[in-house]
């Protein structure tokens, strides 16, 4: 990736706090290991915070420390992790080898929606989710309504202000983009960009992960599909056009792109992030699947971590934050295909191997990736939700 920078990019939320950066992902030094970085008097920082669990911030204690009362919780609550996407399914067990903390996983499937909603449902119950992972649209209005605890990681200077609330309650942890995969033993010519899916040799044959009416997949393609048709991030309709243009010509088809359809061959082409793409490649090599980078609708957007303020485990939450930005679970991230919230500062300080970046479309392909805001989405949204039924 190089020195790409999202910073510049049609990409602003607005929080209650001031301007802010879901539409994408990136980058610190470091600070040994897991970044045993501490503040200057770290018993005296500890002392000045709450015996609660729900006020420690970092730095207050030591890893060593923060690692220790995790443990003495023993557990861990996530919802929302897939195990194939972004390389979840080894993070996770590295954090469970690492630590000897259960990891309890419930619905990996789960919407950012419903993430949020099992914070509010479960709060006071020992089964809610210690952390989520979800999409800016969620994480700006979870952050307002008080749903999850400020957090500062160790490596929290090495995250671009773009991808981080001012006031720590979430921050982006990777970004893809919008990708078009396909197998290279049914689909010929290969497709190169999005105006090429138009090709009559494609009937029956392109699908989505899911419908834009209710995933954020299926949204960020109609997005992708706008900017190839002279959109914007500002004006989705193009996007929605090509949809229905294509619908109309026999190429689009409404199944749910699933792992089960392509190595079944039933959706040969499919439109999501590059780095599911590019995971299906690997996990099905007789489906000969193969991903690329639309060359005209670069369309990137990226996930959130965030603490939930009534955690039932605090300290193992607040440790599996540090453990997702240190340098060895953010190259996790990029051996995932997806690009880490710190891959700036991992690049720039000569962290990542070249295998990795090797692994993932040329840098040049995201070079005008776009992304868009809070607004921009729920506009784009509200545009889909009324015209999608029609096309």
């Amino acid at each position: 990736m190089g020195d790409y920078d999202p910073k510049g990019t049609e990409f602003r939320c607005e929080s209650g706090e001031g301007s802010i950066s879901r539409g994408a992902m990136l980058r610190r030094t470091a600070a040994a290991a897991l970044g045993l970085a501490r503040f200057s008097s770290p018993a005296a920082a500890w002392a000045r915070q709450s015996e609660t669990p729900r006020a420690i911030t970092g730095g207050a204690i030591s890893l060593a420390e923060l690692a220790k009362r995790a443990k003495k919780e023993g557990k861990l609550n996530v919802i929302g992790l897939p195990h194939d996407n972004a390389n979840y399914g080894e993070i996770i067990s590295l954090f469970k080898k690492r630590y000897g903390i259960a990891v309890v996983e419930v619905s990996p499937n789960a919407s950012s929606a419903e993430e949020n909603q099992a914070i509010r449902s479960l709060k006071g119950d020992s089964r809610a989710p210690d952390v989520v992972d979800v999409g800016p649209a969620f994480a700006v209005p979870g952050a307002r309504e008080g749903l999850y605890a400020p957090y500062r990681v160790r490596t929290y200077k090495s995250i671009l202000k773009s991808m981080k609330d001012p006031s720590a309650r979430w921050y982006g942890d990777y970004w893809g983009a919008i990708s078009i995969g396909y197998n290279a033993d049914i689909v010929k010519p290969a497709p190169e960009k999005l105006a090429d899916l138009f090709d009559p040799g494609y009937k029956n044959m392109v699908a989505m992960n899911g419908s834009p009416l209710t995933s954020g997949s299926g949204v960020a393609g109609v997005f992708a599909a706008a900017l190839a048709n002279a959109g914007s991030v500002d004006d989705i309709e193009p996007g929605i056009e090509f949809f229905r243009r294509l619908k109309q010509a026999g190429n689009f088809i409404t199944v749910s792109a699933t792992p089960q359809t392509v190595a079944a061959g039933e959706t040969p082409v499919v439109i999501d992030w590059d780095y599911v793409n590019l995971a299906l490649g690997k996990e099905f090599p007789a489906a000969n699947w193969r991903t690329v980078i639309p060359s005209d609708g670069v369309y990137g957007a990226f996930y959130c971590q965030a603490v939930n303020k009534t955690a039932p485990h605090p300290y193992a939450a607040r440790l599996w934050e540090e453990f997702l930005y240190s340098d060895r679970v953010q190259l996790l991230f990029l051996k995932g295909y997806s690009h880490p919230a710190r891959f700036q500062d991992l690049a720039k300080h000569k962290k990542i191997p070249s295998t990795l970046i090797s692994a993932l479309p040329p840098a040049t392909l995201y070079a005008n990736v776009k992304f868009a805001s809070d607004s921009q989405q729920a506009a784009a949204k509200a545009r889909i939700a009324a015209e999608w039924p029609t096309i």
